[in-house]
């Protein structure tokens, strides 16, 4: 196994070698865009919203110089930041003005850890972590209004994006490594014109279930991965659209179904 650095956690030889959460629930979608992201086939697109969040992490964890050089597409020709960017600068001024939300963000920060769960090597980075007090991640939302999630209904931000499974994740490979048991917490801030901010402890119940939830299904997705078992195509998401292959016309009837 690699010895993983802030420079590979992110490389493809990194995410064939460990899961991850986001990997996890990238199989949860669809297992055959995953892979072909893994196997370098497919390359899923940068969003404006993934990038200010990620503007605003960098920021946090001290490396929002290397953020700006890396995505210089944040800037007008005239060397100015985007609209969008300008708002991240407004969503960081408003936590950095909250005394609460700030000190769950103190600590060490963007901490790489890995373990097993059930077998599987498992990798986790960490935005905020305190030794012996709590795990803690920041989330920039667009609000904090209940989600539409296809046959569970509305549900809170952090259950409709797993924000829960990450948590149980991140507490189980930090008890691992230092045999303590920590709680986590979400920092979070809105993308609004006027951002709402939260700090939100999950409470061991949720985390208890989810890790469950990724024990269960982990080898599963593990085995996609070495093309043990086959990788489904969830015929809604970008890359299923693109490698559609038509055979037959389909019915009306078997549309609306859908």
């Amino acid at each position: 196994m690699i010895k993983l650095t802030s420079e590979n956690y992110f490389s493809a030889e990194s995410n064939k070698q460990y899961m991850s959460v986001s990997q996890f629930k990238a199989f949860e979608t669809c297992p055959a865009s995953t892979l072909a992201e893994l196997n370098g086939t497919y390359t899923r697109p940068k969003s404006t919203a993934l990038l200010v969040g990620s503007y605003v992490d960098a920021h946090f964890e001290g490396s929002l110089d290397l953020f700006k050089a890396q995505n210089p597409e944040i800037f007008t020709f005239k060397g100015d930041l985007r609209a969008d960017y300008k708002n991240a600068e407004r969503i960081i001024n408003r936590a950095e003005q909250d005394g609460l939300f700030m000190s769950y963000m103190e600590g060490e920060k963007q901490v790489i850890m890995t373990g097993e769960i059930e077998g599987v090597p498992v990798k986790i980075k960490i935005d905020a972590y305190q030794p012996d007090v709590c795990i803690t991640d920041l989330k920039c939302m667009k609000d904090f209004k209940p989600i539409y999630v296809e046959e569970k209904g509305r549900l809170n931000f952090v259950e409709a994006w797993g924000y829960d499974l990450q948590g149980a994740v991140y507490q189980e490979i930090v008890r691992q490594n230092t045999g303590k048991q920590l709680p986590f917490f979400i920092c979070a801030i809105t993308k609004e014109a006027t951002p709402d901010l939260a700090v939100i402890e999950i409470p061991q119940s949720y985390l208890d279930v989810e890790l469950e939830r990724f024990k269960k299904n982990v080898q599963l997705y593990d085995g996609m991965k070495k093309g043990i078992f086959p990788a489904p195509r969830c015929e809604k998401c970008d890359f299923c659209k693109e490698t559609k292959v038509l055979t037959k016309p389909i019915s009306l009837a078997e549309m609306e179904f859908e």
